[in-house]
């Protein structure tokens, strides 16, 4: 279609007998036309006539998202700053990448510049440590725990406030840019990551919610106690991205659960299935 039939094709949405037909014709052409519908919103004086516009917008963007965690996942859900960008994209669909990706890449050349050859594991983390904790104070948003902006990772770069999965997710973002053997750990009600030492050597873990801790696994072995849960492998080994972008998406659909949007929770909830054969939540539970 032409760009005069496709406003032409707007403009029938004034009309109630035509408004149906022409709603499903526009979501056939897919989010190109979503620019035509922003500019009709612009422009419309009618209150009805906007909220009309802006949920055609949103059931494209919508639609879209959810073909592009699709591909994110059939294509091996390998690049975990994609999966998170795509999960901030549900709130912020103009989200840009590029810039995500050049936030963290800036946090990786800061850490860089203070690692020397031959550093201790230890020494490394406490270099983490401080470009994180004390330079740019990233810190625990205790203050409003169940927001929805925790789990933004662009909110999170930019206020440094987020719940224990996304300041995890930048550490662990920036720990393997510069090659170290960290990763993810799903630790039931805390997410916390693992330095994965050469073997004989144990691993330890960090918990960003608190500073960066550093925790060894009997620390962990008392945690799962107190919470009276029998240990499980899954508590001290290293879980996949795809493991973390559902971890983060629970944590999404329970602050829209407490806010009282039950609408944006099921949403959130289709694009959770997408990603798992189980729809129903782990045995971790969320907001870490």
């Amino acid at each position: 279609m032409t760009n005069r039939e496709i406003k032409a094709l707007i403009s029938l949405l004034d009309d109630p007998e035509s408004a149906p037909h022409v709603e499903g014709k526009i979501q056939t052409l897919g989010e190109t036309i979503i620019p035509f519908l922003e500019e009709s919103w612009e422009e419309s004086l009618d209150p009805r006539q906007q909220q009309r516009l802006e949920d055609l917008i949103h059931h494209l963007q919508f639609e879209g998202l959810q073909q592009r965690f699709r591909v994110w996942r059939e294509t091996g859900a390998e690049n975990l700053l994609e999966g998170m960008w795509l999960l901030n994209s549900y709130q912020y669909p103009d989200a840009d990448f590029q810039s995500l990706n050049r936030a963290i890449e800036q946090l990786r050349f800061e850490v860089w510049t203070l690692l020397q050859p031959e550093m201790h594991p230890a020494d490394q983390v406490q270099t983490l440590n401080h470009v994180f904790f004390r330079a740019h104070k990233f810190a625990a948003n205790t203050q409003n725990f169940h927001s929805p902006a925790n789990s933004m990772l662009h909110r999170v770069l930019e206020t440094k406030r987020g719940n224990p999965l996304t300041l995890c997710v930048i550490y662990l973002l920036v720990a393997q840019r510069l090659k170290l053997p960290v990763f993810g750990v799903n630790l039931p009600n805390l997410f916390v990551l693992t330095y994965q030492l050469e073997s004989p050597l144990e691993p330890f873990y960090i918990n960003c919610y608190n500073r960066g801790l550093v925790l060894s696994r009997t620390d962990i072995e008392h945690y799962v106690q107190q919470l009276n849960l029998t240990p499980n492998d899954i508590f001290f080994q290293p879980c996949t991205h795809l493991d973390i972008v559902r971890r983060a998406l629970r944590n999404l659909q329970l602050s829209f659960e407490k806010l009282q949007e039950p609408a944006k929770a099921i949403e959130v909830g289709q694009l959770l299935t997408i990603l798992t054969d189980d729809p129903q939540p782990s045995d971790t539970d969320p907001n870490e």
